[in-house]
């Protein structure tokens, strides 16, 4: 009886991802119907079991519409209308949308249909008809494409096999390695593993383990693993290296006589104190009819990273600096980005500058781009630019070095910062007049030691000087584009560009915001853009600031580059490119040659190609700013794990049916308190009221309330923080120190 019963509960086994599997079938045979028998075939199950599942799968998916019983047992799918191609977006609670370019709407994909794909997969998905459903859902049918082949995770290491769990929450599944392919690795160590097969009765991806990354938790192993798991390098390839070495970075005369000769011209950077790179300085003169000559002037790096060498590869690929909390990945070798193509003090160099004529009221009455040679007369920090600004002294400050001629003329340097100064404001004030946002959001900086251990946190805000520099780059991105897109026929180029924001996102930002007496006027975009500058005026210095500042950047459309342009919307520019950090960013490097090209009286260069080059610009950047995230969560996390037993006071900036998350006002940490760790009462999330509120005694924390926390449990690995409530009474003892 055992052994019949064992037979039967073998026979009886339900047949995985059954649906996808029929679909699938359906699909290859095209206008050619099957029946169950047929079908059964195609899928090697002949018991009796599988049968009767798949004729009960070929009932539901008749149900819902998703396959046509043309006749009696006989089915076809039609698959041009419900099929489609997109990107899987999976959420840290296990389910999907896949993100479909000409579709409004995502679909969503239950966890039972994702179907053993992986975030950020090109997928073949199939739509279910939506009838009375509220959104659009379906299936993953197929996997065009991964996004990804390897993983970071922390591996467990069994007598026989091995398996690593991903550190990444968005990866659903572990990966289970062969002993053969365990390669060395120590249980409980932090590994990079490459995914090598699925089998289809697997319940895990079989991999190997592809490098040793260290201990989890150790700041080098961790900072390490950021890069790898966004797939960032970390160092640059010895030939790489070899070839940017041998590189002629001298200045030659033969050369200089190419270029507009500018090095007479008053000229020095403004710049972060402890940066080692600069790619911008601003030339300024006092022309005899009371205008005055103004010049943007970049680092030439054309110049030197020459198209079809195996440098301009390694670029291209990189595509952006990636900056972290405690060091910098360069796009380019430090022979170019710290030294030849730096506008270091007191050195001739080669630029690509953009030179204007501006009236003192701001308006250009004349414009020139070219090659230029310039020579840096200082380079001042932007706290010594805010102290002439803020004092209006006519010295420099001692701080900075300056040769005898240009310590001379350190008056006239002052006087040149001044009127820049001045000039600026008058620009930012017509650029918020015809429509521009006004985002100053709060950058969070760490003290560190010389381990790289955080020892305390500071907030960097946007000043005077900081904004001279903006409005000057700003003019500079904006004329080359314009000089470029007003051009008949049209010419091919590199825009940066900015879409309007989604108009639902408003709708819930309203409603948010509503809860603490602001509103928007979403009549057209002219109100729009006036009352979302005023709400962030409005919410200055008020607890919500940071939420609202946070949920504002998030209802607007992402920045890309791309040839096509439709303008920047949060600039309010008609035509916007990126010219003006070549080092840091390729599609600066693309910007100057086709300038350049085009000033030669060039043709205009293939589109599709650049398209590509800017679609991977684009992703490369969000891939960069993802990992810097991480890297300030991972030193946040850590600065949290010695303040353990102290009492923070905080805002609550977040509330889901899960947990609500907390952002301590002192240094900008953020923790989540998890409902179910609330005993006090049964709590059920309000979603229209932003609240949670407890089912017997009717309290209630909200979006923006003032609260007291302490750390329960700070997670380098999952890069998480945990946070407590803390009882009214022990509210005596808060720590008001963000050190």
């Amino acid at each position: 009886m055992g052994r019949r019963s064992n037979s039967q509960k073998k026979q009886s086994k339900r047949v995985e991802n059954l649906s996808v599997k029929i679909l699938q079938i359906l699909k290859k045979s095209g206008k050619i119907a099957l029946n169950y028998k047929q079908i059964s075939a195609k899928l090697h199950l002949t018991d009796a079991s599988s049968r009767n599942q798949i004729i009960k799968s070929l009932a539901k998916l008749a149900a819902q519409q998703q396959i046509n019983e043309i006749a009696p047992g006989k089915f076809i799918i039609e698959v041009s209308s419900h099929t489609y191609t997109g990107i899987v977006d999976v959420t840290t609670k296990g389910h999907a949308y896949v993100i479909v370019e000409d579709l409004e709407e995502d679909i969503f994909i239950p966890k039972n249909s994702i179907n053993r794909a992986l975030n950020g997969d090109e997928v073949e998905v199939y739509m279910y008809r939506r009838r009375r459903r509220a959104k659009n859902e379906g299936e993953i049918t197929k996997i065009l494409k991964r996004k990804r082949t390897e993983f970071i995770g922390v591996i467990q290491v069994k007598e026989k096999f091995a398996f690593v769990s991903m550190q990444d929450q968005k990866v659903y599944t572990d990966f289970f390695i062969p002993k053969d392919r365990i390669n060395g690795a120590k249980d409980g160590e932090l590994v990079l593993v490459s995914m090598d097969d699925w089998p289809e009765k697997a319940d895990s991806p079989f991999g190997t383990v592809k490098e040793v990354l260290g201990t989890p938790g150790e700041h080098e192993t961790e900072i390490h693993a950021i890069l790898l798991q966004y797939g960032l390098p970390y160092e640059f390839p010895k030939k790489v290296e070899e070839y940017a070495n041998k590189l002629d970075t001298s200045i030659q005369k033969e050369e200089i006589a190419k270029r507009r000769d500018m090095r007479d011209t008053l000229t020095f950077t403004i710049d972060p104190k402890d940066a080692k790179d600069f790619d911008d300085a601003l030339s300024f003169k006092t022309l005899k009819n009371g205008n005055y000559e103004i010049g943007i002037h970049i680092a030439d790096v054309s110049h030197y990273v020459k198209p079809g060498t195996i440098l301009d590869d390694e670029a291209y690929e990189r595509a952006t600096s990636v900056y972290l909390v405690d060091r910098v990945v360069p796009m380019l070798p430090e022979v170019l980005s710290n030294n030849a193509c730096s506008l270091r003090p007191h050195e001739e160099k080669y630029t690509f500058s953009a030179v204007f004529e501006i009236t003192p009221n701001t308006k250009i009455v004349n414009e020139w781009f070219g090659r230029t040679v310039t020579y840096s007369d200082a380079r001042f920090a932007y706290e010594e630019a805010q102290q002439i600004i803020e004092t209006g002294e006519s010295t420099i400050p001692a701080s900075i070095s300056l040769t005898g001629e240009a310590y001379q003329a350190s008056a006239e340097i002052t006087e040149a910062v001044l009127k820049l100064d001045e000039l600026a404001k008058v620009m930012r004030e017509a650029r918020m007049k015809s429509g521009a946002l006004s985002f100053d959001k709060t950058e969070v900086k760490f003290q560190l030691n010389e381990n790289n251990e955080p020892t305390g946190v500071f907030f960097k805000t946007s000043k005077d000087a900081n904004k001279l520099i903006e409005e000057f780059m700003l003019l500079a991105n904006k004329k080359v584009a314009e000089f470029i897109g007003k051009q008949t026929p049209k010419k091919t180029f590199v825009y940066r560009i900015h879409d309007e924001p989604n108009e639902e996102k408003l709708v819930a930002l309203q409603n948010i915001v509503s809860q603490f007496g602001h509103s928007l006027n979403l009549q057209n975009k002219k109100t729009v853009t006036s009352s979302l500058n005023k709400l962030l005026s409005d919410v200055k210095g008020q607890k919500e600031q940071n939420m609202v500042d946070t949920l504002a950047i998030r209802t607007m459309s992402k920045a890309v580059y791309t040839t096509q342009n439709i303008g920047h919307y949060g600039l309010s520019f008609d035509y916007y490119s990126h010219f003006t950090s070549p080092i840091r960013r390729y599609p600066d490097v693309m910007a100057h040659r086709l300038l350049q090209h085009y000033l030669d009286a060039g043709k205009s260069v293939d589109e599709t190609q650049y398209e590509e080059k800017c679609k991977h610009s684009s992703e490369m950047e969000g891939l960069a700013a993802n990992a810097e995230r991480d890297s300030i969560k991972f030193m946040q996390i850590k600065f949290m794990q010695d303040h353990q037993n102290e009492i923070f006071a905080g805002v609550i900036s977040g509330v889901t049916e899960w947990g609500i998350y907390v952002e301590i006002t002192a240094n900008k940490c953020e923790g989540m308190i998890r409902l179910r760790d609330l005993n006090d009462d049964h709590y059920l999330f309000i979603q229209e009221k932003y609240a949670i509120v407890g089912k017997k005694t009717g309290k209630e924390y909200q979006l923006g309330d003032n609260v007291y926390v302490r750390v329960k449990n700070a997670d380098l690995i999952k890069r998480h923080l945990d946070f407590t409530f803390v009882d009214p009474n022990e509210q005596e003892e808060l720590v008001y120190s963000t050190n």
